[in-house]
C-alpha cells in the first residue's frame, strides 16, 4: 500500500481544515515546497495535493505552487481542487503533475469526465468526498444527490481506475479513519481505492494495508507529529 502525504493549499500556504470547514483552518507552513522535500526525505513516492480555494471556487490560484513542486521535488504529484475543464487538466499534466483528481466535475459533468478518462487513462482519478453517506461537492460545501456507493459503482462502470474516498466527518479530527467504509468499498468494487480522512495512527495504516487498499493519505497526523511518516511508509509496505 502507498502512503500519500498531503499538502492542502490556501493562499499558497500549507494548511489543514477540520472536517472541511474553511472557518477552522490551521496554517502549518508558508513554504509548501519545504514540506515536499521532507516527504521525499522520509521515503514517500507520491504527494497528494489539494487546492482548497480551487475546490471551493472552481479556479486554480495555487497552480504555480503545485507546478513548482511537481517539477522540482522528484516525487509524483496528484492534484485535486477546481479542475473543471480539459484546459485545466492539460495545464496540470503539462506542468509535470502525474495524476489529476476530478471531484465536483466528476459529479456534475459526466461527458467531461469521460473525455478526460478516455484521453488520459490512469492519469485521471476521481475524488469521492463523503458526508453522511452522500457525495459532497464544491469544496465540500454542497451535497449532491448521489449516495456514496452508487457514485463509486458508476465510476467503476465508466472505467475510472483510482478512487480517492474521503470521509469528511473524519477529516482532520484525529480520531481514526472509517474502516467500515473502506471494508465495504474494497469488497464491492474492483478499483484502486485510496483512503482519506482521519488516518491518524500506525494502527490505521496497518488495518488499511491488511484490507488491501491501494493507498492511504496522511495529512494532519503528519503535521502534528502523531504519525512518523517514515514509520507509516514502512508499515504500509
Amino acid at each position: 500500500m502507498l502512503i500519500l502525504p498531503a499538502i492542502d493549499l490556501y493562499e499558497k500556504k500549507a494548511v489543514r481544515l477540520l472536517k472541511g470547514d474553511y472557518a477552522q483552518m490551521t496554517v502549518y507552513s508558508e513554504h509548501p515546497e519545504e514540506i515536499a522535500e521532507d516527504f521525499k526525505a522520509c521515503g514517500a513516492e507520491w504527494i497528494h495535493m489539494v487546492d482548497l480555494e480551487g475546490a471551493r471556487d472552481g479556479s486554480t490560484p495555487n497552480f504555480e505552487v503545485v507546478a513548482g513542486i511537481a517539477q522540482n521535488c522528484g516525487l509524483k504529484v496528484e492534484i485535486g481542487g477546481g479542475i473543471r475543464s480539459m484546459e485545466t487538466v492539460e495545464q496540470y499534466l503539462d506542468a509535470g503533475v502525474s495524476r489529476v483528481i476530478l471531484g465536483t466535475a466528476a459529479v456534475k459533468d459526466a461527458a467531461f469526465l469521460k473525455e478526460a478518462a478516455d484521453r488520459y487513462g490512469e492519469r485521471i482519478a476521481v475524488g469521492a468526498d463523503i458526508r453522511d453517506g452522500q457525495i459532497a461537492i464544491r469544496g465540500w460545501t454542497e451535497v449532491s444527490g448521489y449516495t456514496a456507493m452508487d457514485f463509486c459503482r458508476q465510476m467503476q462502470q465508466m472505467g475510472i481506475r483510482t478512487l480517492i474516498c474521503t470521509d469528511i466527518d473524519k477529516d482532520g479530527a484525529m480520531k481514526g479513519t472509517n474502516h467500515e467504509l473502506y471494508r465495504q468499498l474494497s469488497e464491492e468494487l474492483e478499483l484502486d481505492i485510496v483512503a482519506s480522512g482521519g488516518v491518524s495512527s500506525l494502527e490505521d495504516v496497518k488495518r488499511l494495508r491488511e484490507r488491501g487498499l491501494y493507498g492511504a493519505i496522511i495529512g494532519k497526523a503528519y503535521y502534528t507529529g502523531a504519525v512518523d511518516l517514515r514509520e507509516a511508509i514502512e508499515v504500509a509496505k
